[in-house]
């Protein structure tokens, strides 16, 4: 088919397009004018989907690879079927969400197409002689990496979280083309089960509470969530204390973690490492309490106090609660 395209992978589960797709699809048409190319999308999902949603955020065409098979995330069928779509498609550019899923699928298709990819960008940008230019933090987000892939297509995943999602308008023209999977089993794995994560999504608040190291046992935590309560927000963590089996993974802030982008964070008992400071530090506004005056989350910090939480959160959830009550 050979088309100058930017292709967005979309990701779903079980019906659901991850919002980073929207985001991908609208850095996508940032950089298309630049490449003198089109904005697609490839979809492989069950039915229901409204694939017509991508096409109103911007992408066109739309290739639909409509089958029940897809409803679950098996990394193996995506890519078994992907690639062959791709071949044929042959975008000049592929973008994947660095979501954990995306993280898991690029890899195997950059593998398939015999192609570069650069992982967890936090940037795309085009050069003056037309090139893509792919960013990514690279030393414990110490530096920035800039990379120029050689070879077609270019493939990068992208973080969740980085750019806007594009805009979406019920009066852009719909294209969708469906296409026809090349299997739909997977003789290599089997889906045991399946576990929903009952709680919030730590990615979409407003307001976070995040408790660190500072926190001696599992019920202290309750100063944090009492806090995060009282200001309508919610609690995450560091992976200091999922490492010491205090909390989940799935509300855990940090590189290995979530990034999160937050109105106001409230970093409480931590002390900033890079790896923590890489999921939050776009945050709006950033507020830490550590007994450390030295600690580096103050250098990063809108607001600090220099003392000790157990003393602070009661102190400032009291106060908060009193101002909620005038």
């Amino acid at each position: 088919m050979s088309r100058n395209e930017i292709l967005v992978i979309a990701e779903q589960n079980y019906g659901v397009i991850h919002p980073v797709t929207y985001e991908l699809i609208g850095k996508a048409r940032e950089l298309a004018p630049k490449l003198n190319a089109a904005v697609s999308c490839l979809l492989a999902g069950p039915s229901g989907i409204v694939a017509e949603e991508l096409c109103y955020r911007g992408a066109r065409p739309v290739y639909y690879m409509e089958h029940p098979c897809f409803a679950a995330p098996n990394e193996m069928l995506f890519r078994d079927n992907l690639v062959g779509a791709l071949k044929k498609i042959d975008p000049l550019m592929i973008l994947i969400g660095a979501t954990p899923f995306g993280r898991s699928l690029a890899p195997r298709i950059a593998g398939a197409l015999l192609t570069g990819l650069t992982a967890d960008c936090t940037d795309l940008q085009v050069d003056e002689e037309g090139c893509v230019i792919q960013i990514r933090p690279a030393f414990s987000d110490n530096i920035l990496a800039h990379i120029q892939t050689e070879t077609t297509p270019q493939m990068a995943t992208v973080r969740y979280m980085e750019f806007d999602e594009a805009d979406q308008d019920p009066g852009r023209p719909v294209n969708i083309q469906r296409m026809k999977p090349v299997t739909t089993v997977d003789t290599t794995t089997e889906i045991l089960r399946t576990e929903t994560i009952e709680g919030v999504d730590i990615t979409r608040a407003e307001l976070i509470v995040a408790a660190g190291g500072g926190f001696k046992r599992k019920e202290d935590l309750v100063l944090a969530q009492n806090m995060a309560d009282t200001l309508g927000g919610v609690m995450a963590v560091s992976r200091a204390l999922v490492d010491a089996g205090m909390a989940d993974s799935h509300i855990q802030v940090g590189y290995s973690g979530q990034r999160v982008k937050p109105k106001v964070y409230i970093a409480c008992g931590i002390s900033g490492a890079p790896q923590h400071l890489a999921g939050m530090k776009e945050s709006d506004t950033i507020i830490a309490i550590n007994t450390d005056a030295s600690a580096p989350i103050f250098r990063l910090a809108d607001i600090g106090y220099v003392g000790d939480l157990y003393e602070i959160l009661p102190a400032l959830t009291e106060a908060f609660r009193r101002e909620n009550a005038q």
